[in-house]
């Protein structure tokens, strides 16, 4: 392992705008993959802020007793996808709607409001199936006079959300690859200035593993390092986009940790696969 090291500080050395090079070339791959990954992540979480706005609001009838009111809360609070149960009064519906709605303010001067029960449901518990189910059971009360949740909207947002999950999937997926083949192509031209380097350990007797290693291990220090430099390159476009566009959410430090990582496994299977096809050539020829 020790020589294997120091074979790579020597091969850095005697060709550092080589080496530069690849991890420049390995950093921006990985930084048109993160960029990806910052615009699918900024869409998850607007799209879960705004599934997070559903809720089902269920509209009693005149005169309801407080007594089936509290009935109807306690049961419909025991529902596993029900986090939280309220209780609207018609005089709080009026304030809030004159509050809402301020330029309607004298037309609802002396209005009535019916009274009614809102809920709001568990995240991953808001779609349109499991809303219709809750709604269904609401009816069975003899007080709600209507449930009211925005079925249309509640359905093309959990269109939404899916289309993009796959989307993003595919694309993500597409991205990686892309990423890999750079990263490949860099690490096999870093192999190919030292071809004659390879050829002749091999011919000396050495072993596989051990013309490997130096580098597997020089795949893996770049393909860190040009995680390292993508993830400052998609900081800097993100600070870019606040400023200038509208505020934007930035990988967590365990994705940050997992982008860097991948970036150094790709750099090492790219190092692996292109060693081993040099040497099966090298064997061929011989």
């Amino acid at each position: 392992m020790r020589l294997a090291l120091r074979e790579v500080l020597l091969a850095f050395r005697r060709a550092p705008l080589l080496g530069l090079l690849g991890v420049v070339t390995i950093a921006f791959s990985l930084f048109a993959f993160g960029l990806f990954g910052l615009v699918a992540l900024n869409i998850q979480q607007a799209l879960r802020l705004v599934e997070d706005r559903v809720e089902v609001r269920a509209f009693l009838v005149d005169g309801a007793r407080d007594a089936d009111i509290d009935e109807l809360m306690r049961g419909i609070a025991k529902v596993p996808e029900v986090v939280e149960v309220g209780y609207v009064t018609p005089d709080s519906a009026l304030r809030r709607a004159r509050a809402e709605l301020e330029e309607f303010r004298d037309v609802m001067e002396g209005a009535m409001l019916p009274g009614s029960v809102e809920l709001r449901l568990a995240p991953g518990k808001r779609d349109p199936e499991t809303v219709q189910a809750i709604s269904r059971r609401l009816q069975t009360y003899p007080i709600v006079d209507e449930v009211r949740y925005g079925r249309e909207w509640v359905e093309k947002l959990y269109r939404i959300r899916t289309v993009a999950g796959i989307a993003g999937s595919v694309l993500g997926a597409v991205f990686a690859f892309v990423a890999a083949i750079i990263i490949g192509s860099t690490i096999r031209m870093a192999i190919l200035a030292r071809a004659k380097e390879i050829e002749i350990m091999r011919l000396v007797g050495a072993t596989n593993g051990f013309v490997r290693l130096p580098y597997v291990l020089d795949g893996l220090v770049k393909g860190l390092l040009g995680g390292v430099l993508a993830v400052g390159l998609a900081w800097g476009a993100r600070q870019l986009v606040a400023r200038m566009v509208l505020e934007s959410a930035f990988f967590t430090p365990l994705q940050i940790a997992g982008g860097i990582a991948v970036g150094g496994a790709l750099g090492c299977l790219a190092s692996w696969l292109s060693v081993g096809r040099h040497l099966r050539r090298v064997w061929r020829d011989a």
